[in-house]
């Protein structure tokens, strides 16, 4: 089973519980929106028994590449209730980080139970057991954010960052989302940006503002000048770390971002 990134690559090997070779056509930090497949990534589809998808206008590069692919196809975002983007000329578009929030995870899982099921009709069991042990752990994580910022001020209870990436998170939190831009794009940081985001960092006493781990903080710096909000411990959406990283797998992800907000909206200060 072949995946277009490492998150979803991490989810499915959970899910597949050893029946099922799982590989992501992408490496540890790479930046998904833009990638462009490789001559190997076309050799590696054509071996691949199913390949796994984000959907949602994630990877603008995927349908050439299932052009010239015989695998069949799973949208693991499928059944998700999607957040428009609001703004920076993708109006209305749906925000394709649905993977960054704990309930809609529980949607991805059980897409790659039925996509592993329709493959391998034999180990249906054994991937069901596997995804429910599997959603239990990825519900802990929301249960965490939920609870901990239950004493975040209103005013305060906001999540700014670079990349819009987390609609869904904050939905699911209970937070005010601003970001810098809507998503990775070759005009990110300009100053209207850096000043609607001050602005409102300002108004609305946010103590910490974040960035991705896959791109430049230095337009988010420039709001740290302006507004003297601290800058929070490195947020990581679109991929995953290498083994001895920070973030090697998906549950790793979720429960360092949650760990990172709260800290930085609870005046716990920052994290590594």
């Amino acid at each position: 089973v072949l995946t277009t990134f490492t998150v979803i690559a991490d989810m499915a090997e959970n899910v597949a519980a050893d029946r099922v070779e799982v590989a992501s056509l992408t490496r540890p930090g790479a930046e998904i929106h833009g990638y462009e497949p490789t001559p190997d990534d076309l050799v590696r589809g054509q071996d691949a028994d199913l390949i796994l998808e984000n959907g949602l206008g994630l990877e603008a590069w995927f349908q050439q590449f299932t052009d010239r692919v015989d695998a069949p196809t799973a949208v693991l975002s499928e059944g998700i209730d999607t957040i428009p983007v609001s703004s920076g000329g993708y109006e209305g578009e749906p925000n394709p980080h649905a993977w960054m929030s704990p309930d809609n995870a529980l949607v991805y899982v059980d897409n790659i139970r039925d996509a592993l099921t329709a493959l391998d009709p034999e180990g249906e069991a054994t991937y069901t057991e596997a995804a429910e042990a599997y959603k239990e752990e990825i519900s802990e994580v929301g249960s965490y954010l939920e609870t901990e910022l239950s004493g975040v001020p209103e005013s305060s209870r906001a999540l700014v960052t670079c990349e819009g990436a987390f609609s869904y998170l904050a939905r699911d939190a209970g937070l005010t989302e601003r970001y810098l831009w809507p998503v990775n794009a070759e005009r990110e940081g300009t100053p209207q940006q850096i000043a609607a985001v001050s602005e409102f960092v300002r108004d609305n006493d946010v103590p910490t503002v974040f960035c991705e781990s896959t791109v430049n903080d230095s337009a988010q710096r420039s709001v740290i000048r302006e507004t003297g909000a601290a800058m929070g411990g490195t947020l990581y959406v679109d991929s995953l770390s290498e083994a001895d990283g920070p973030v090697p797998t998906y549950l790793d992800l979720l429960r360092h971002d949650a760990e990172a907000i709260v800290a930085g909206l609870t005046d716990r200060g920052e994290t590594p």
